[in-house]
């Protein structure tokens, strides 16, 4: 079982403490958090979208690589255990998002379903701010991607179709591994590949334009499945296929490479080499331009398979999102609008983690 006092220290503390003997386990607590705003604006170069909407702090999928796993330092918490069971909700989203795109101000450029979090983690079952989220998304032609590994999002086909029709969503399935028990080794709070793939059937059967996302490929791990995760994926009808190598900013190379060891002793060494080898000797290149690109004779092997089996499944090129945002006018509620579930009425909750 994970325990809270997997974390690394927190950098922002003044102190740290260790337990003397066998420390608590980690359970699930949910918070409420009435946001000031929900949609964030980055200028990086390396990241391909200007504006995103987290509905949520912090992931219950728990995958040991999330570059994310720092941002819940800001909060005073830990990037390890904590990141994964004490989880903030934005319980207020959806009416920021509604307000903030119907502004005259607002250019309608597209919305990323999300950058520091997964929008379909399983608390989103209970409090449905996504799908309100994308409901008023749909209301106003409001053009969205979403990244998620969460089978959760076959729920609200009915929304997404909604977008479809205006050509205004795209969505991509991340699916790093092609192996459940692996998957599962790695990404203990996240569904199997089996469901990820899925969810991916469903979406595309529907009409929904779907990618999917090998990523973090993690050399002398998962790279001898990318083959058949692109086969699986252009099986189950995807159009794009994207990826980006293993980084391990800050305080997720401690995370991720104690569960490695924990889970694949004989392999971690020689993933942890590979991993140096593709930064050039680190396990993470902050700097631009260089933070999502890879080095090195072996990640270039690994590239060269990606690239020639993605085009052998075409499997190629770029969402278009010119004509996804071309015409963007706000608009009155759609006749056609679903209505977003009941969401319970929770302050701090104890939840399981999520199983298939």
């Amino acid at each position: 079982m994970l325990r809270r006092v997997d974390n690394p220290p927190n950098p922002y503390d003044r102190y740290s403490v260790d337990l003397l003997g066998e420390p608590p386990a980690a359970r699930v607590e949910i918070y409420e958090e009435r946001a000031h705003s929900i949609i964030s604006e980055n200028d990086s170069p390396d990241v391909p979208f200007r504006y995103s909407v987290n509905p949520y702090r912090g992931c219950q999928h728990a995958c040991a690589y999330c570059y994310a796993r720092p941002t819940h330092e800001y909060l005073g918490y830990g990037a390890g255990t904590d990141f994964e069971t004490r989880l903030v909700v934005k319980i207020n989203a959806a009416q920021l998002l509604r307000r903030a795109i119907t502004r005259r101000s607002w250019t309608g450029e597209h919305l990323a379903f999300s950058g520091v979090t997964d929008c379909y983690q399983p608390h989103e079952a209970v409090y449905g701010v996504t799908r309100a989220c994308i409901q008023a998304c749909a209301e106003h032609r409001q053009p969205i991607s979403i990244v998620t590994k969460s089978y959760l999002i076959t729920r609200d086909i009915d929304v997404l179709t909604l977008l479809v029709r205006d050509d205004r969503v795209r969505v991509f399935i991340s699916i790093p591994f092609a192996d459940d028990a692996m998957a599962r080794a790695i990404e203990s709070g996240a569904p199997s590949p089996t469901r990820r793939f899925d969810a991916l059937r469903q979406l595309a059967a529907a009409g929904i334009p779907t990618g999917v996302m090998v990523a973090p490929i993690i050399p002398g791990l998962s790279d001898r499945q990318v083959a058949a995760v692109l086969e699986q994926a252009a099986a189950c009808g995807a159009q794009w296929a994207g990826y980006m190598p293993l980084r391990l900013p800050g305080p997720v190379a401690d995370v991720f490479l104690t569960r490695l060891r924990a889970v694949m002793p004989h392999a971690a060494g020689r993933v942890e080499a590979l991993v140096r080898d593709t930064h050039g000797g680190r396990l993470n290149d902050p700097r631009f331009g260089c933070r999502f690109e890879g080095g090195g004779a072996y990640w270039e092997a690994i590239a060269q398979l990606f690239e020639k089996t993605a085009t052998r499944l075409g499997l190629t090129g770029k969402p278009d999102w010119d004509a996804c945002e071309q015409g963007i006018t706000p608009r009155s509620p759609s006749k056609d609008a679903v209505a977003a579930p009941p969401r319970a009425e929770l302050s701090v909750r104890q939840l399981p983690l999520w199983t298939d």
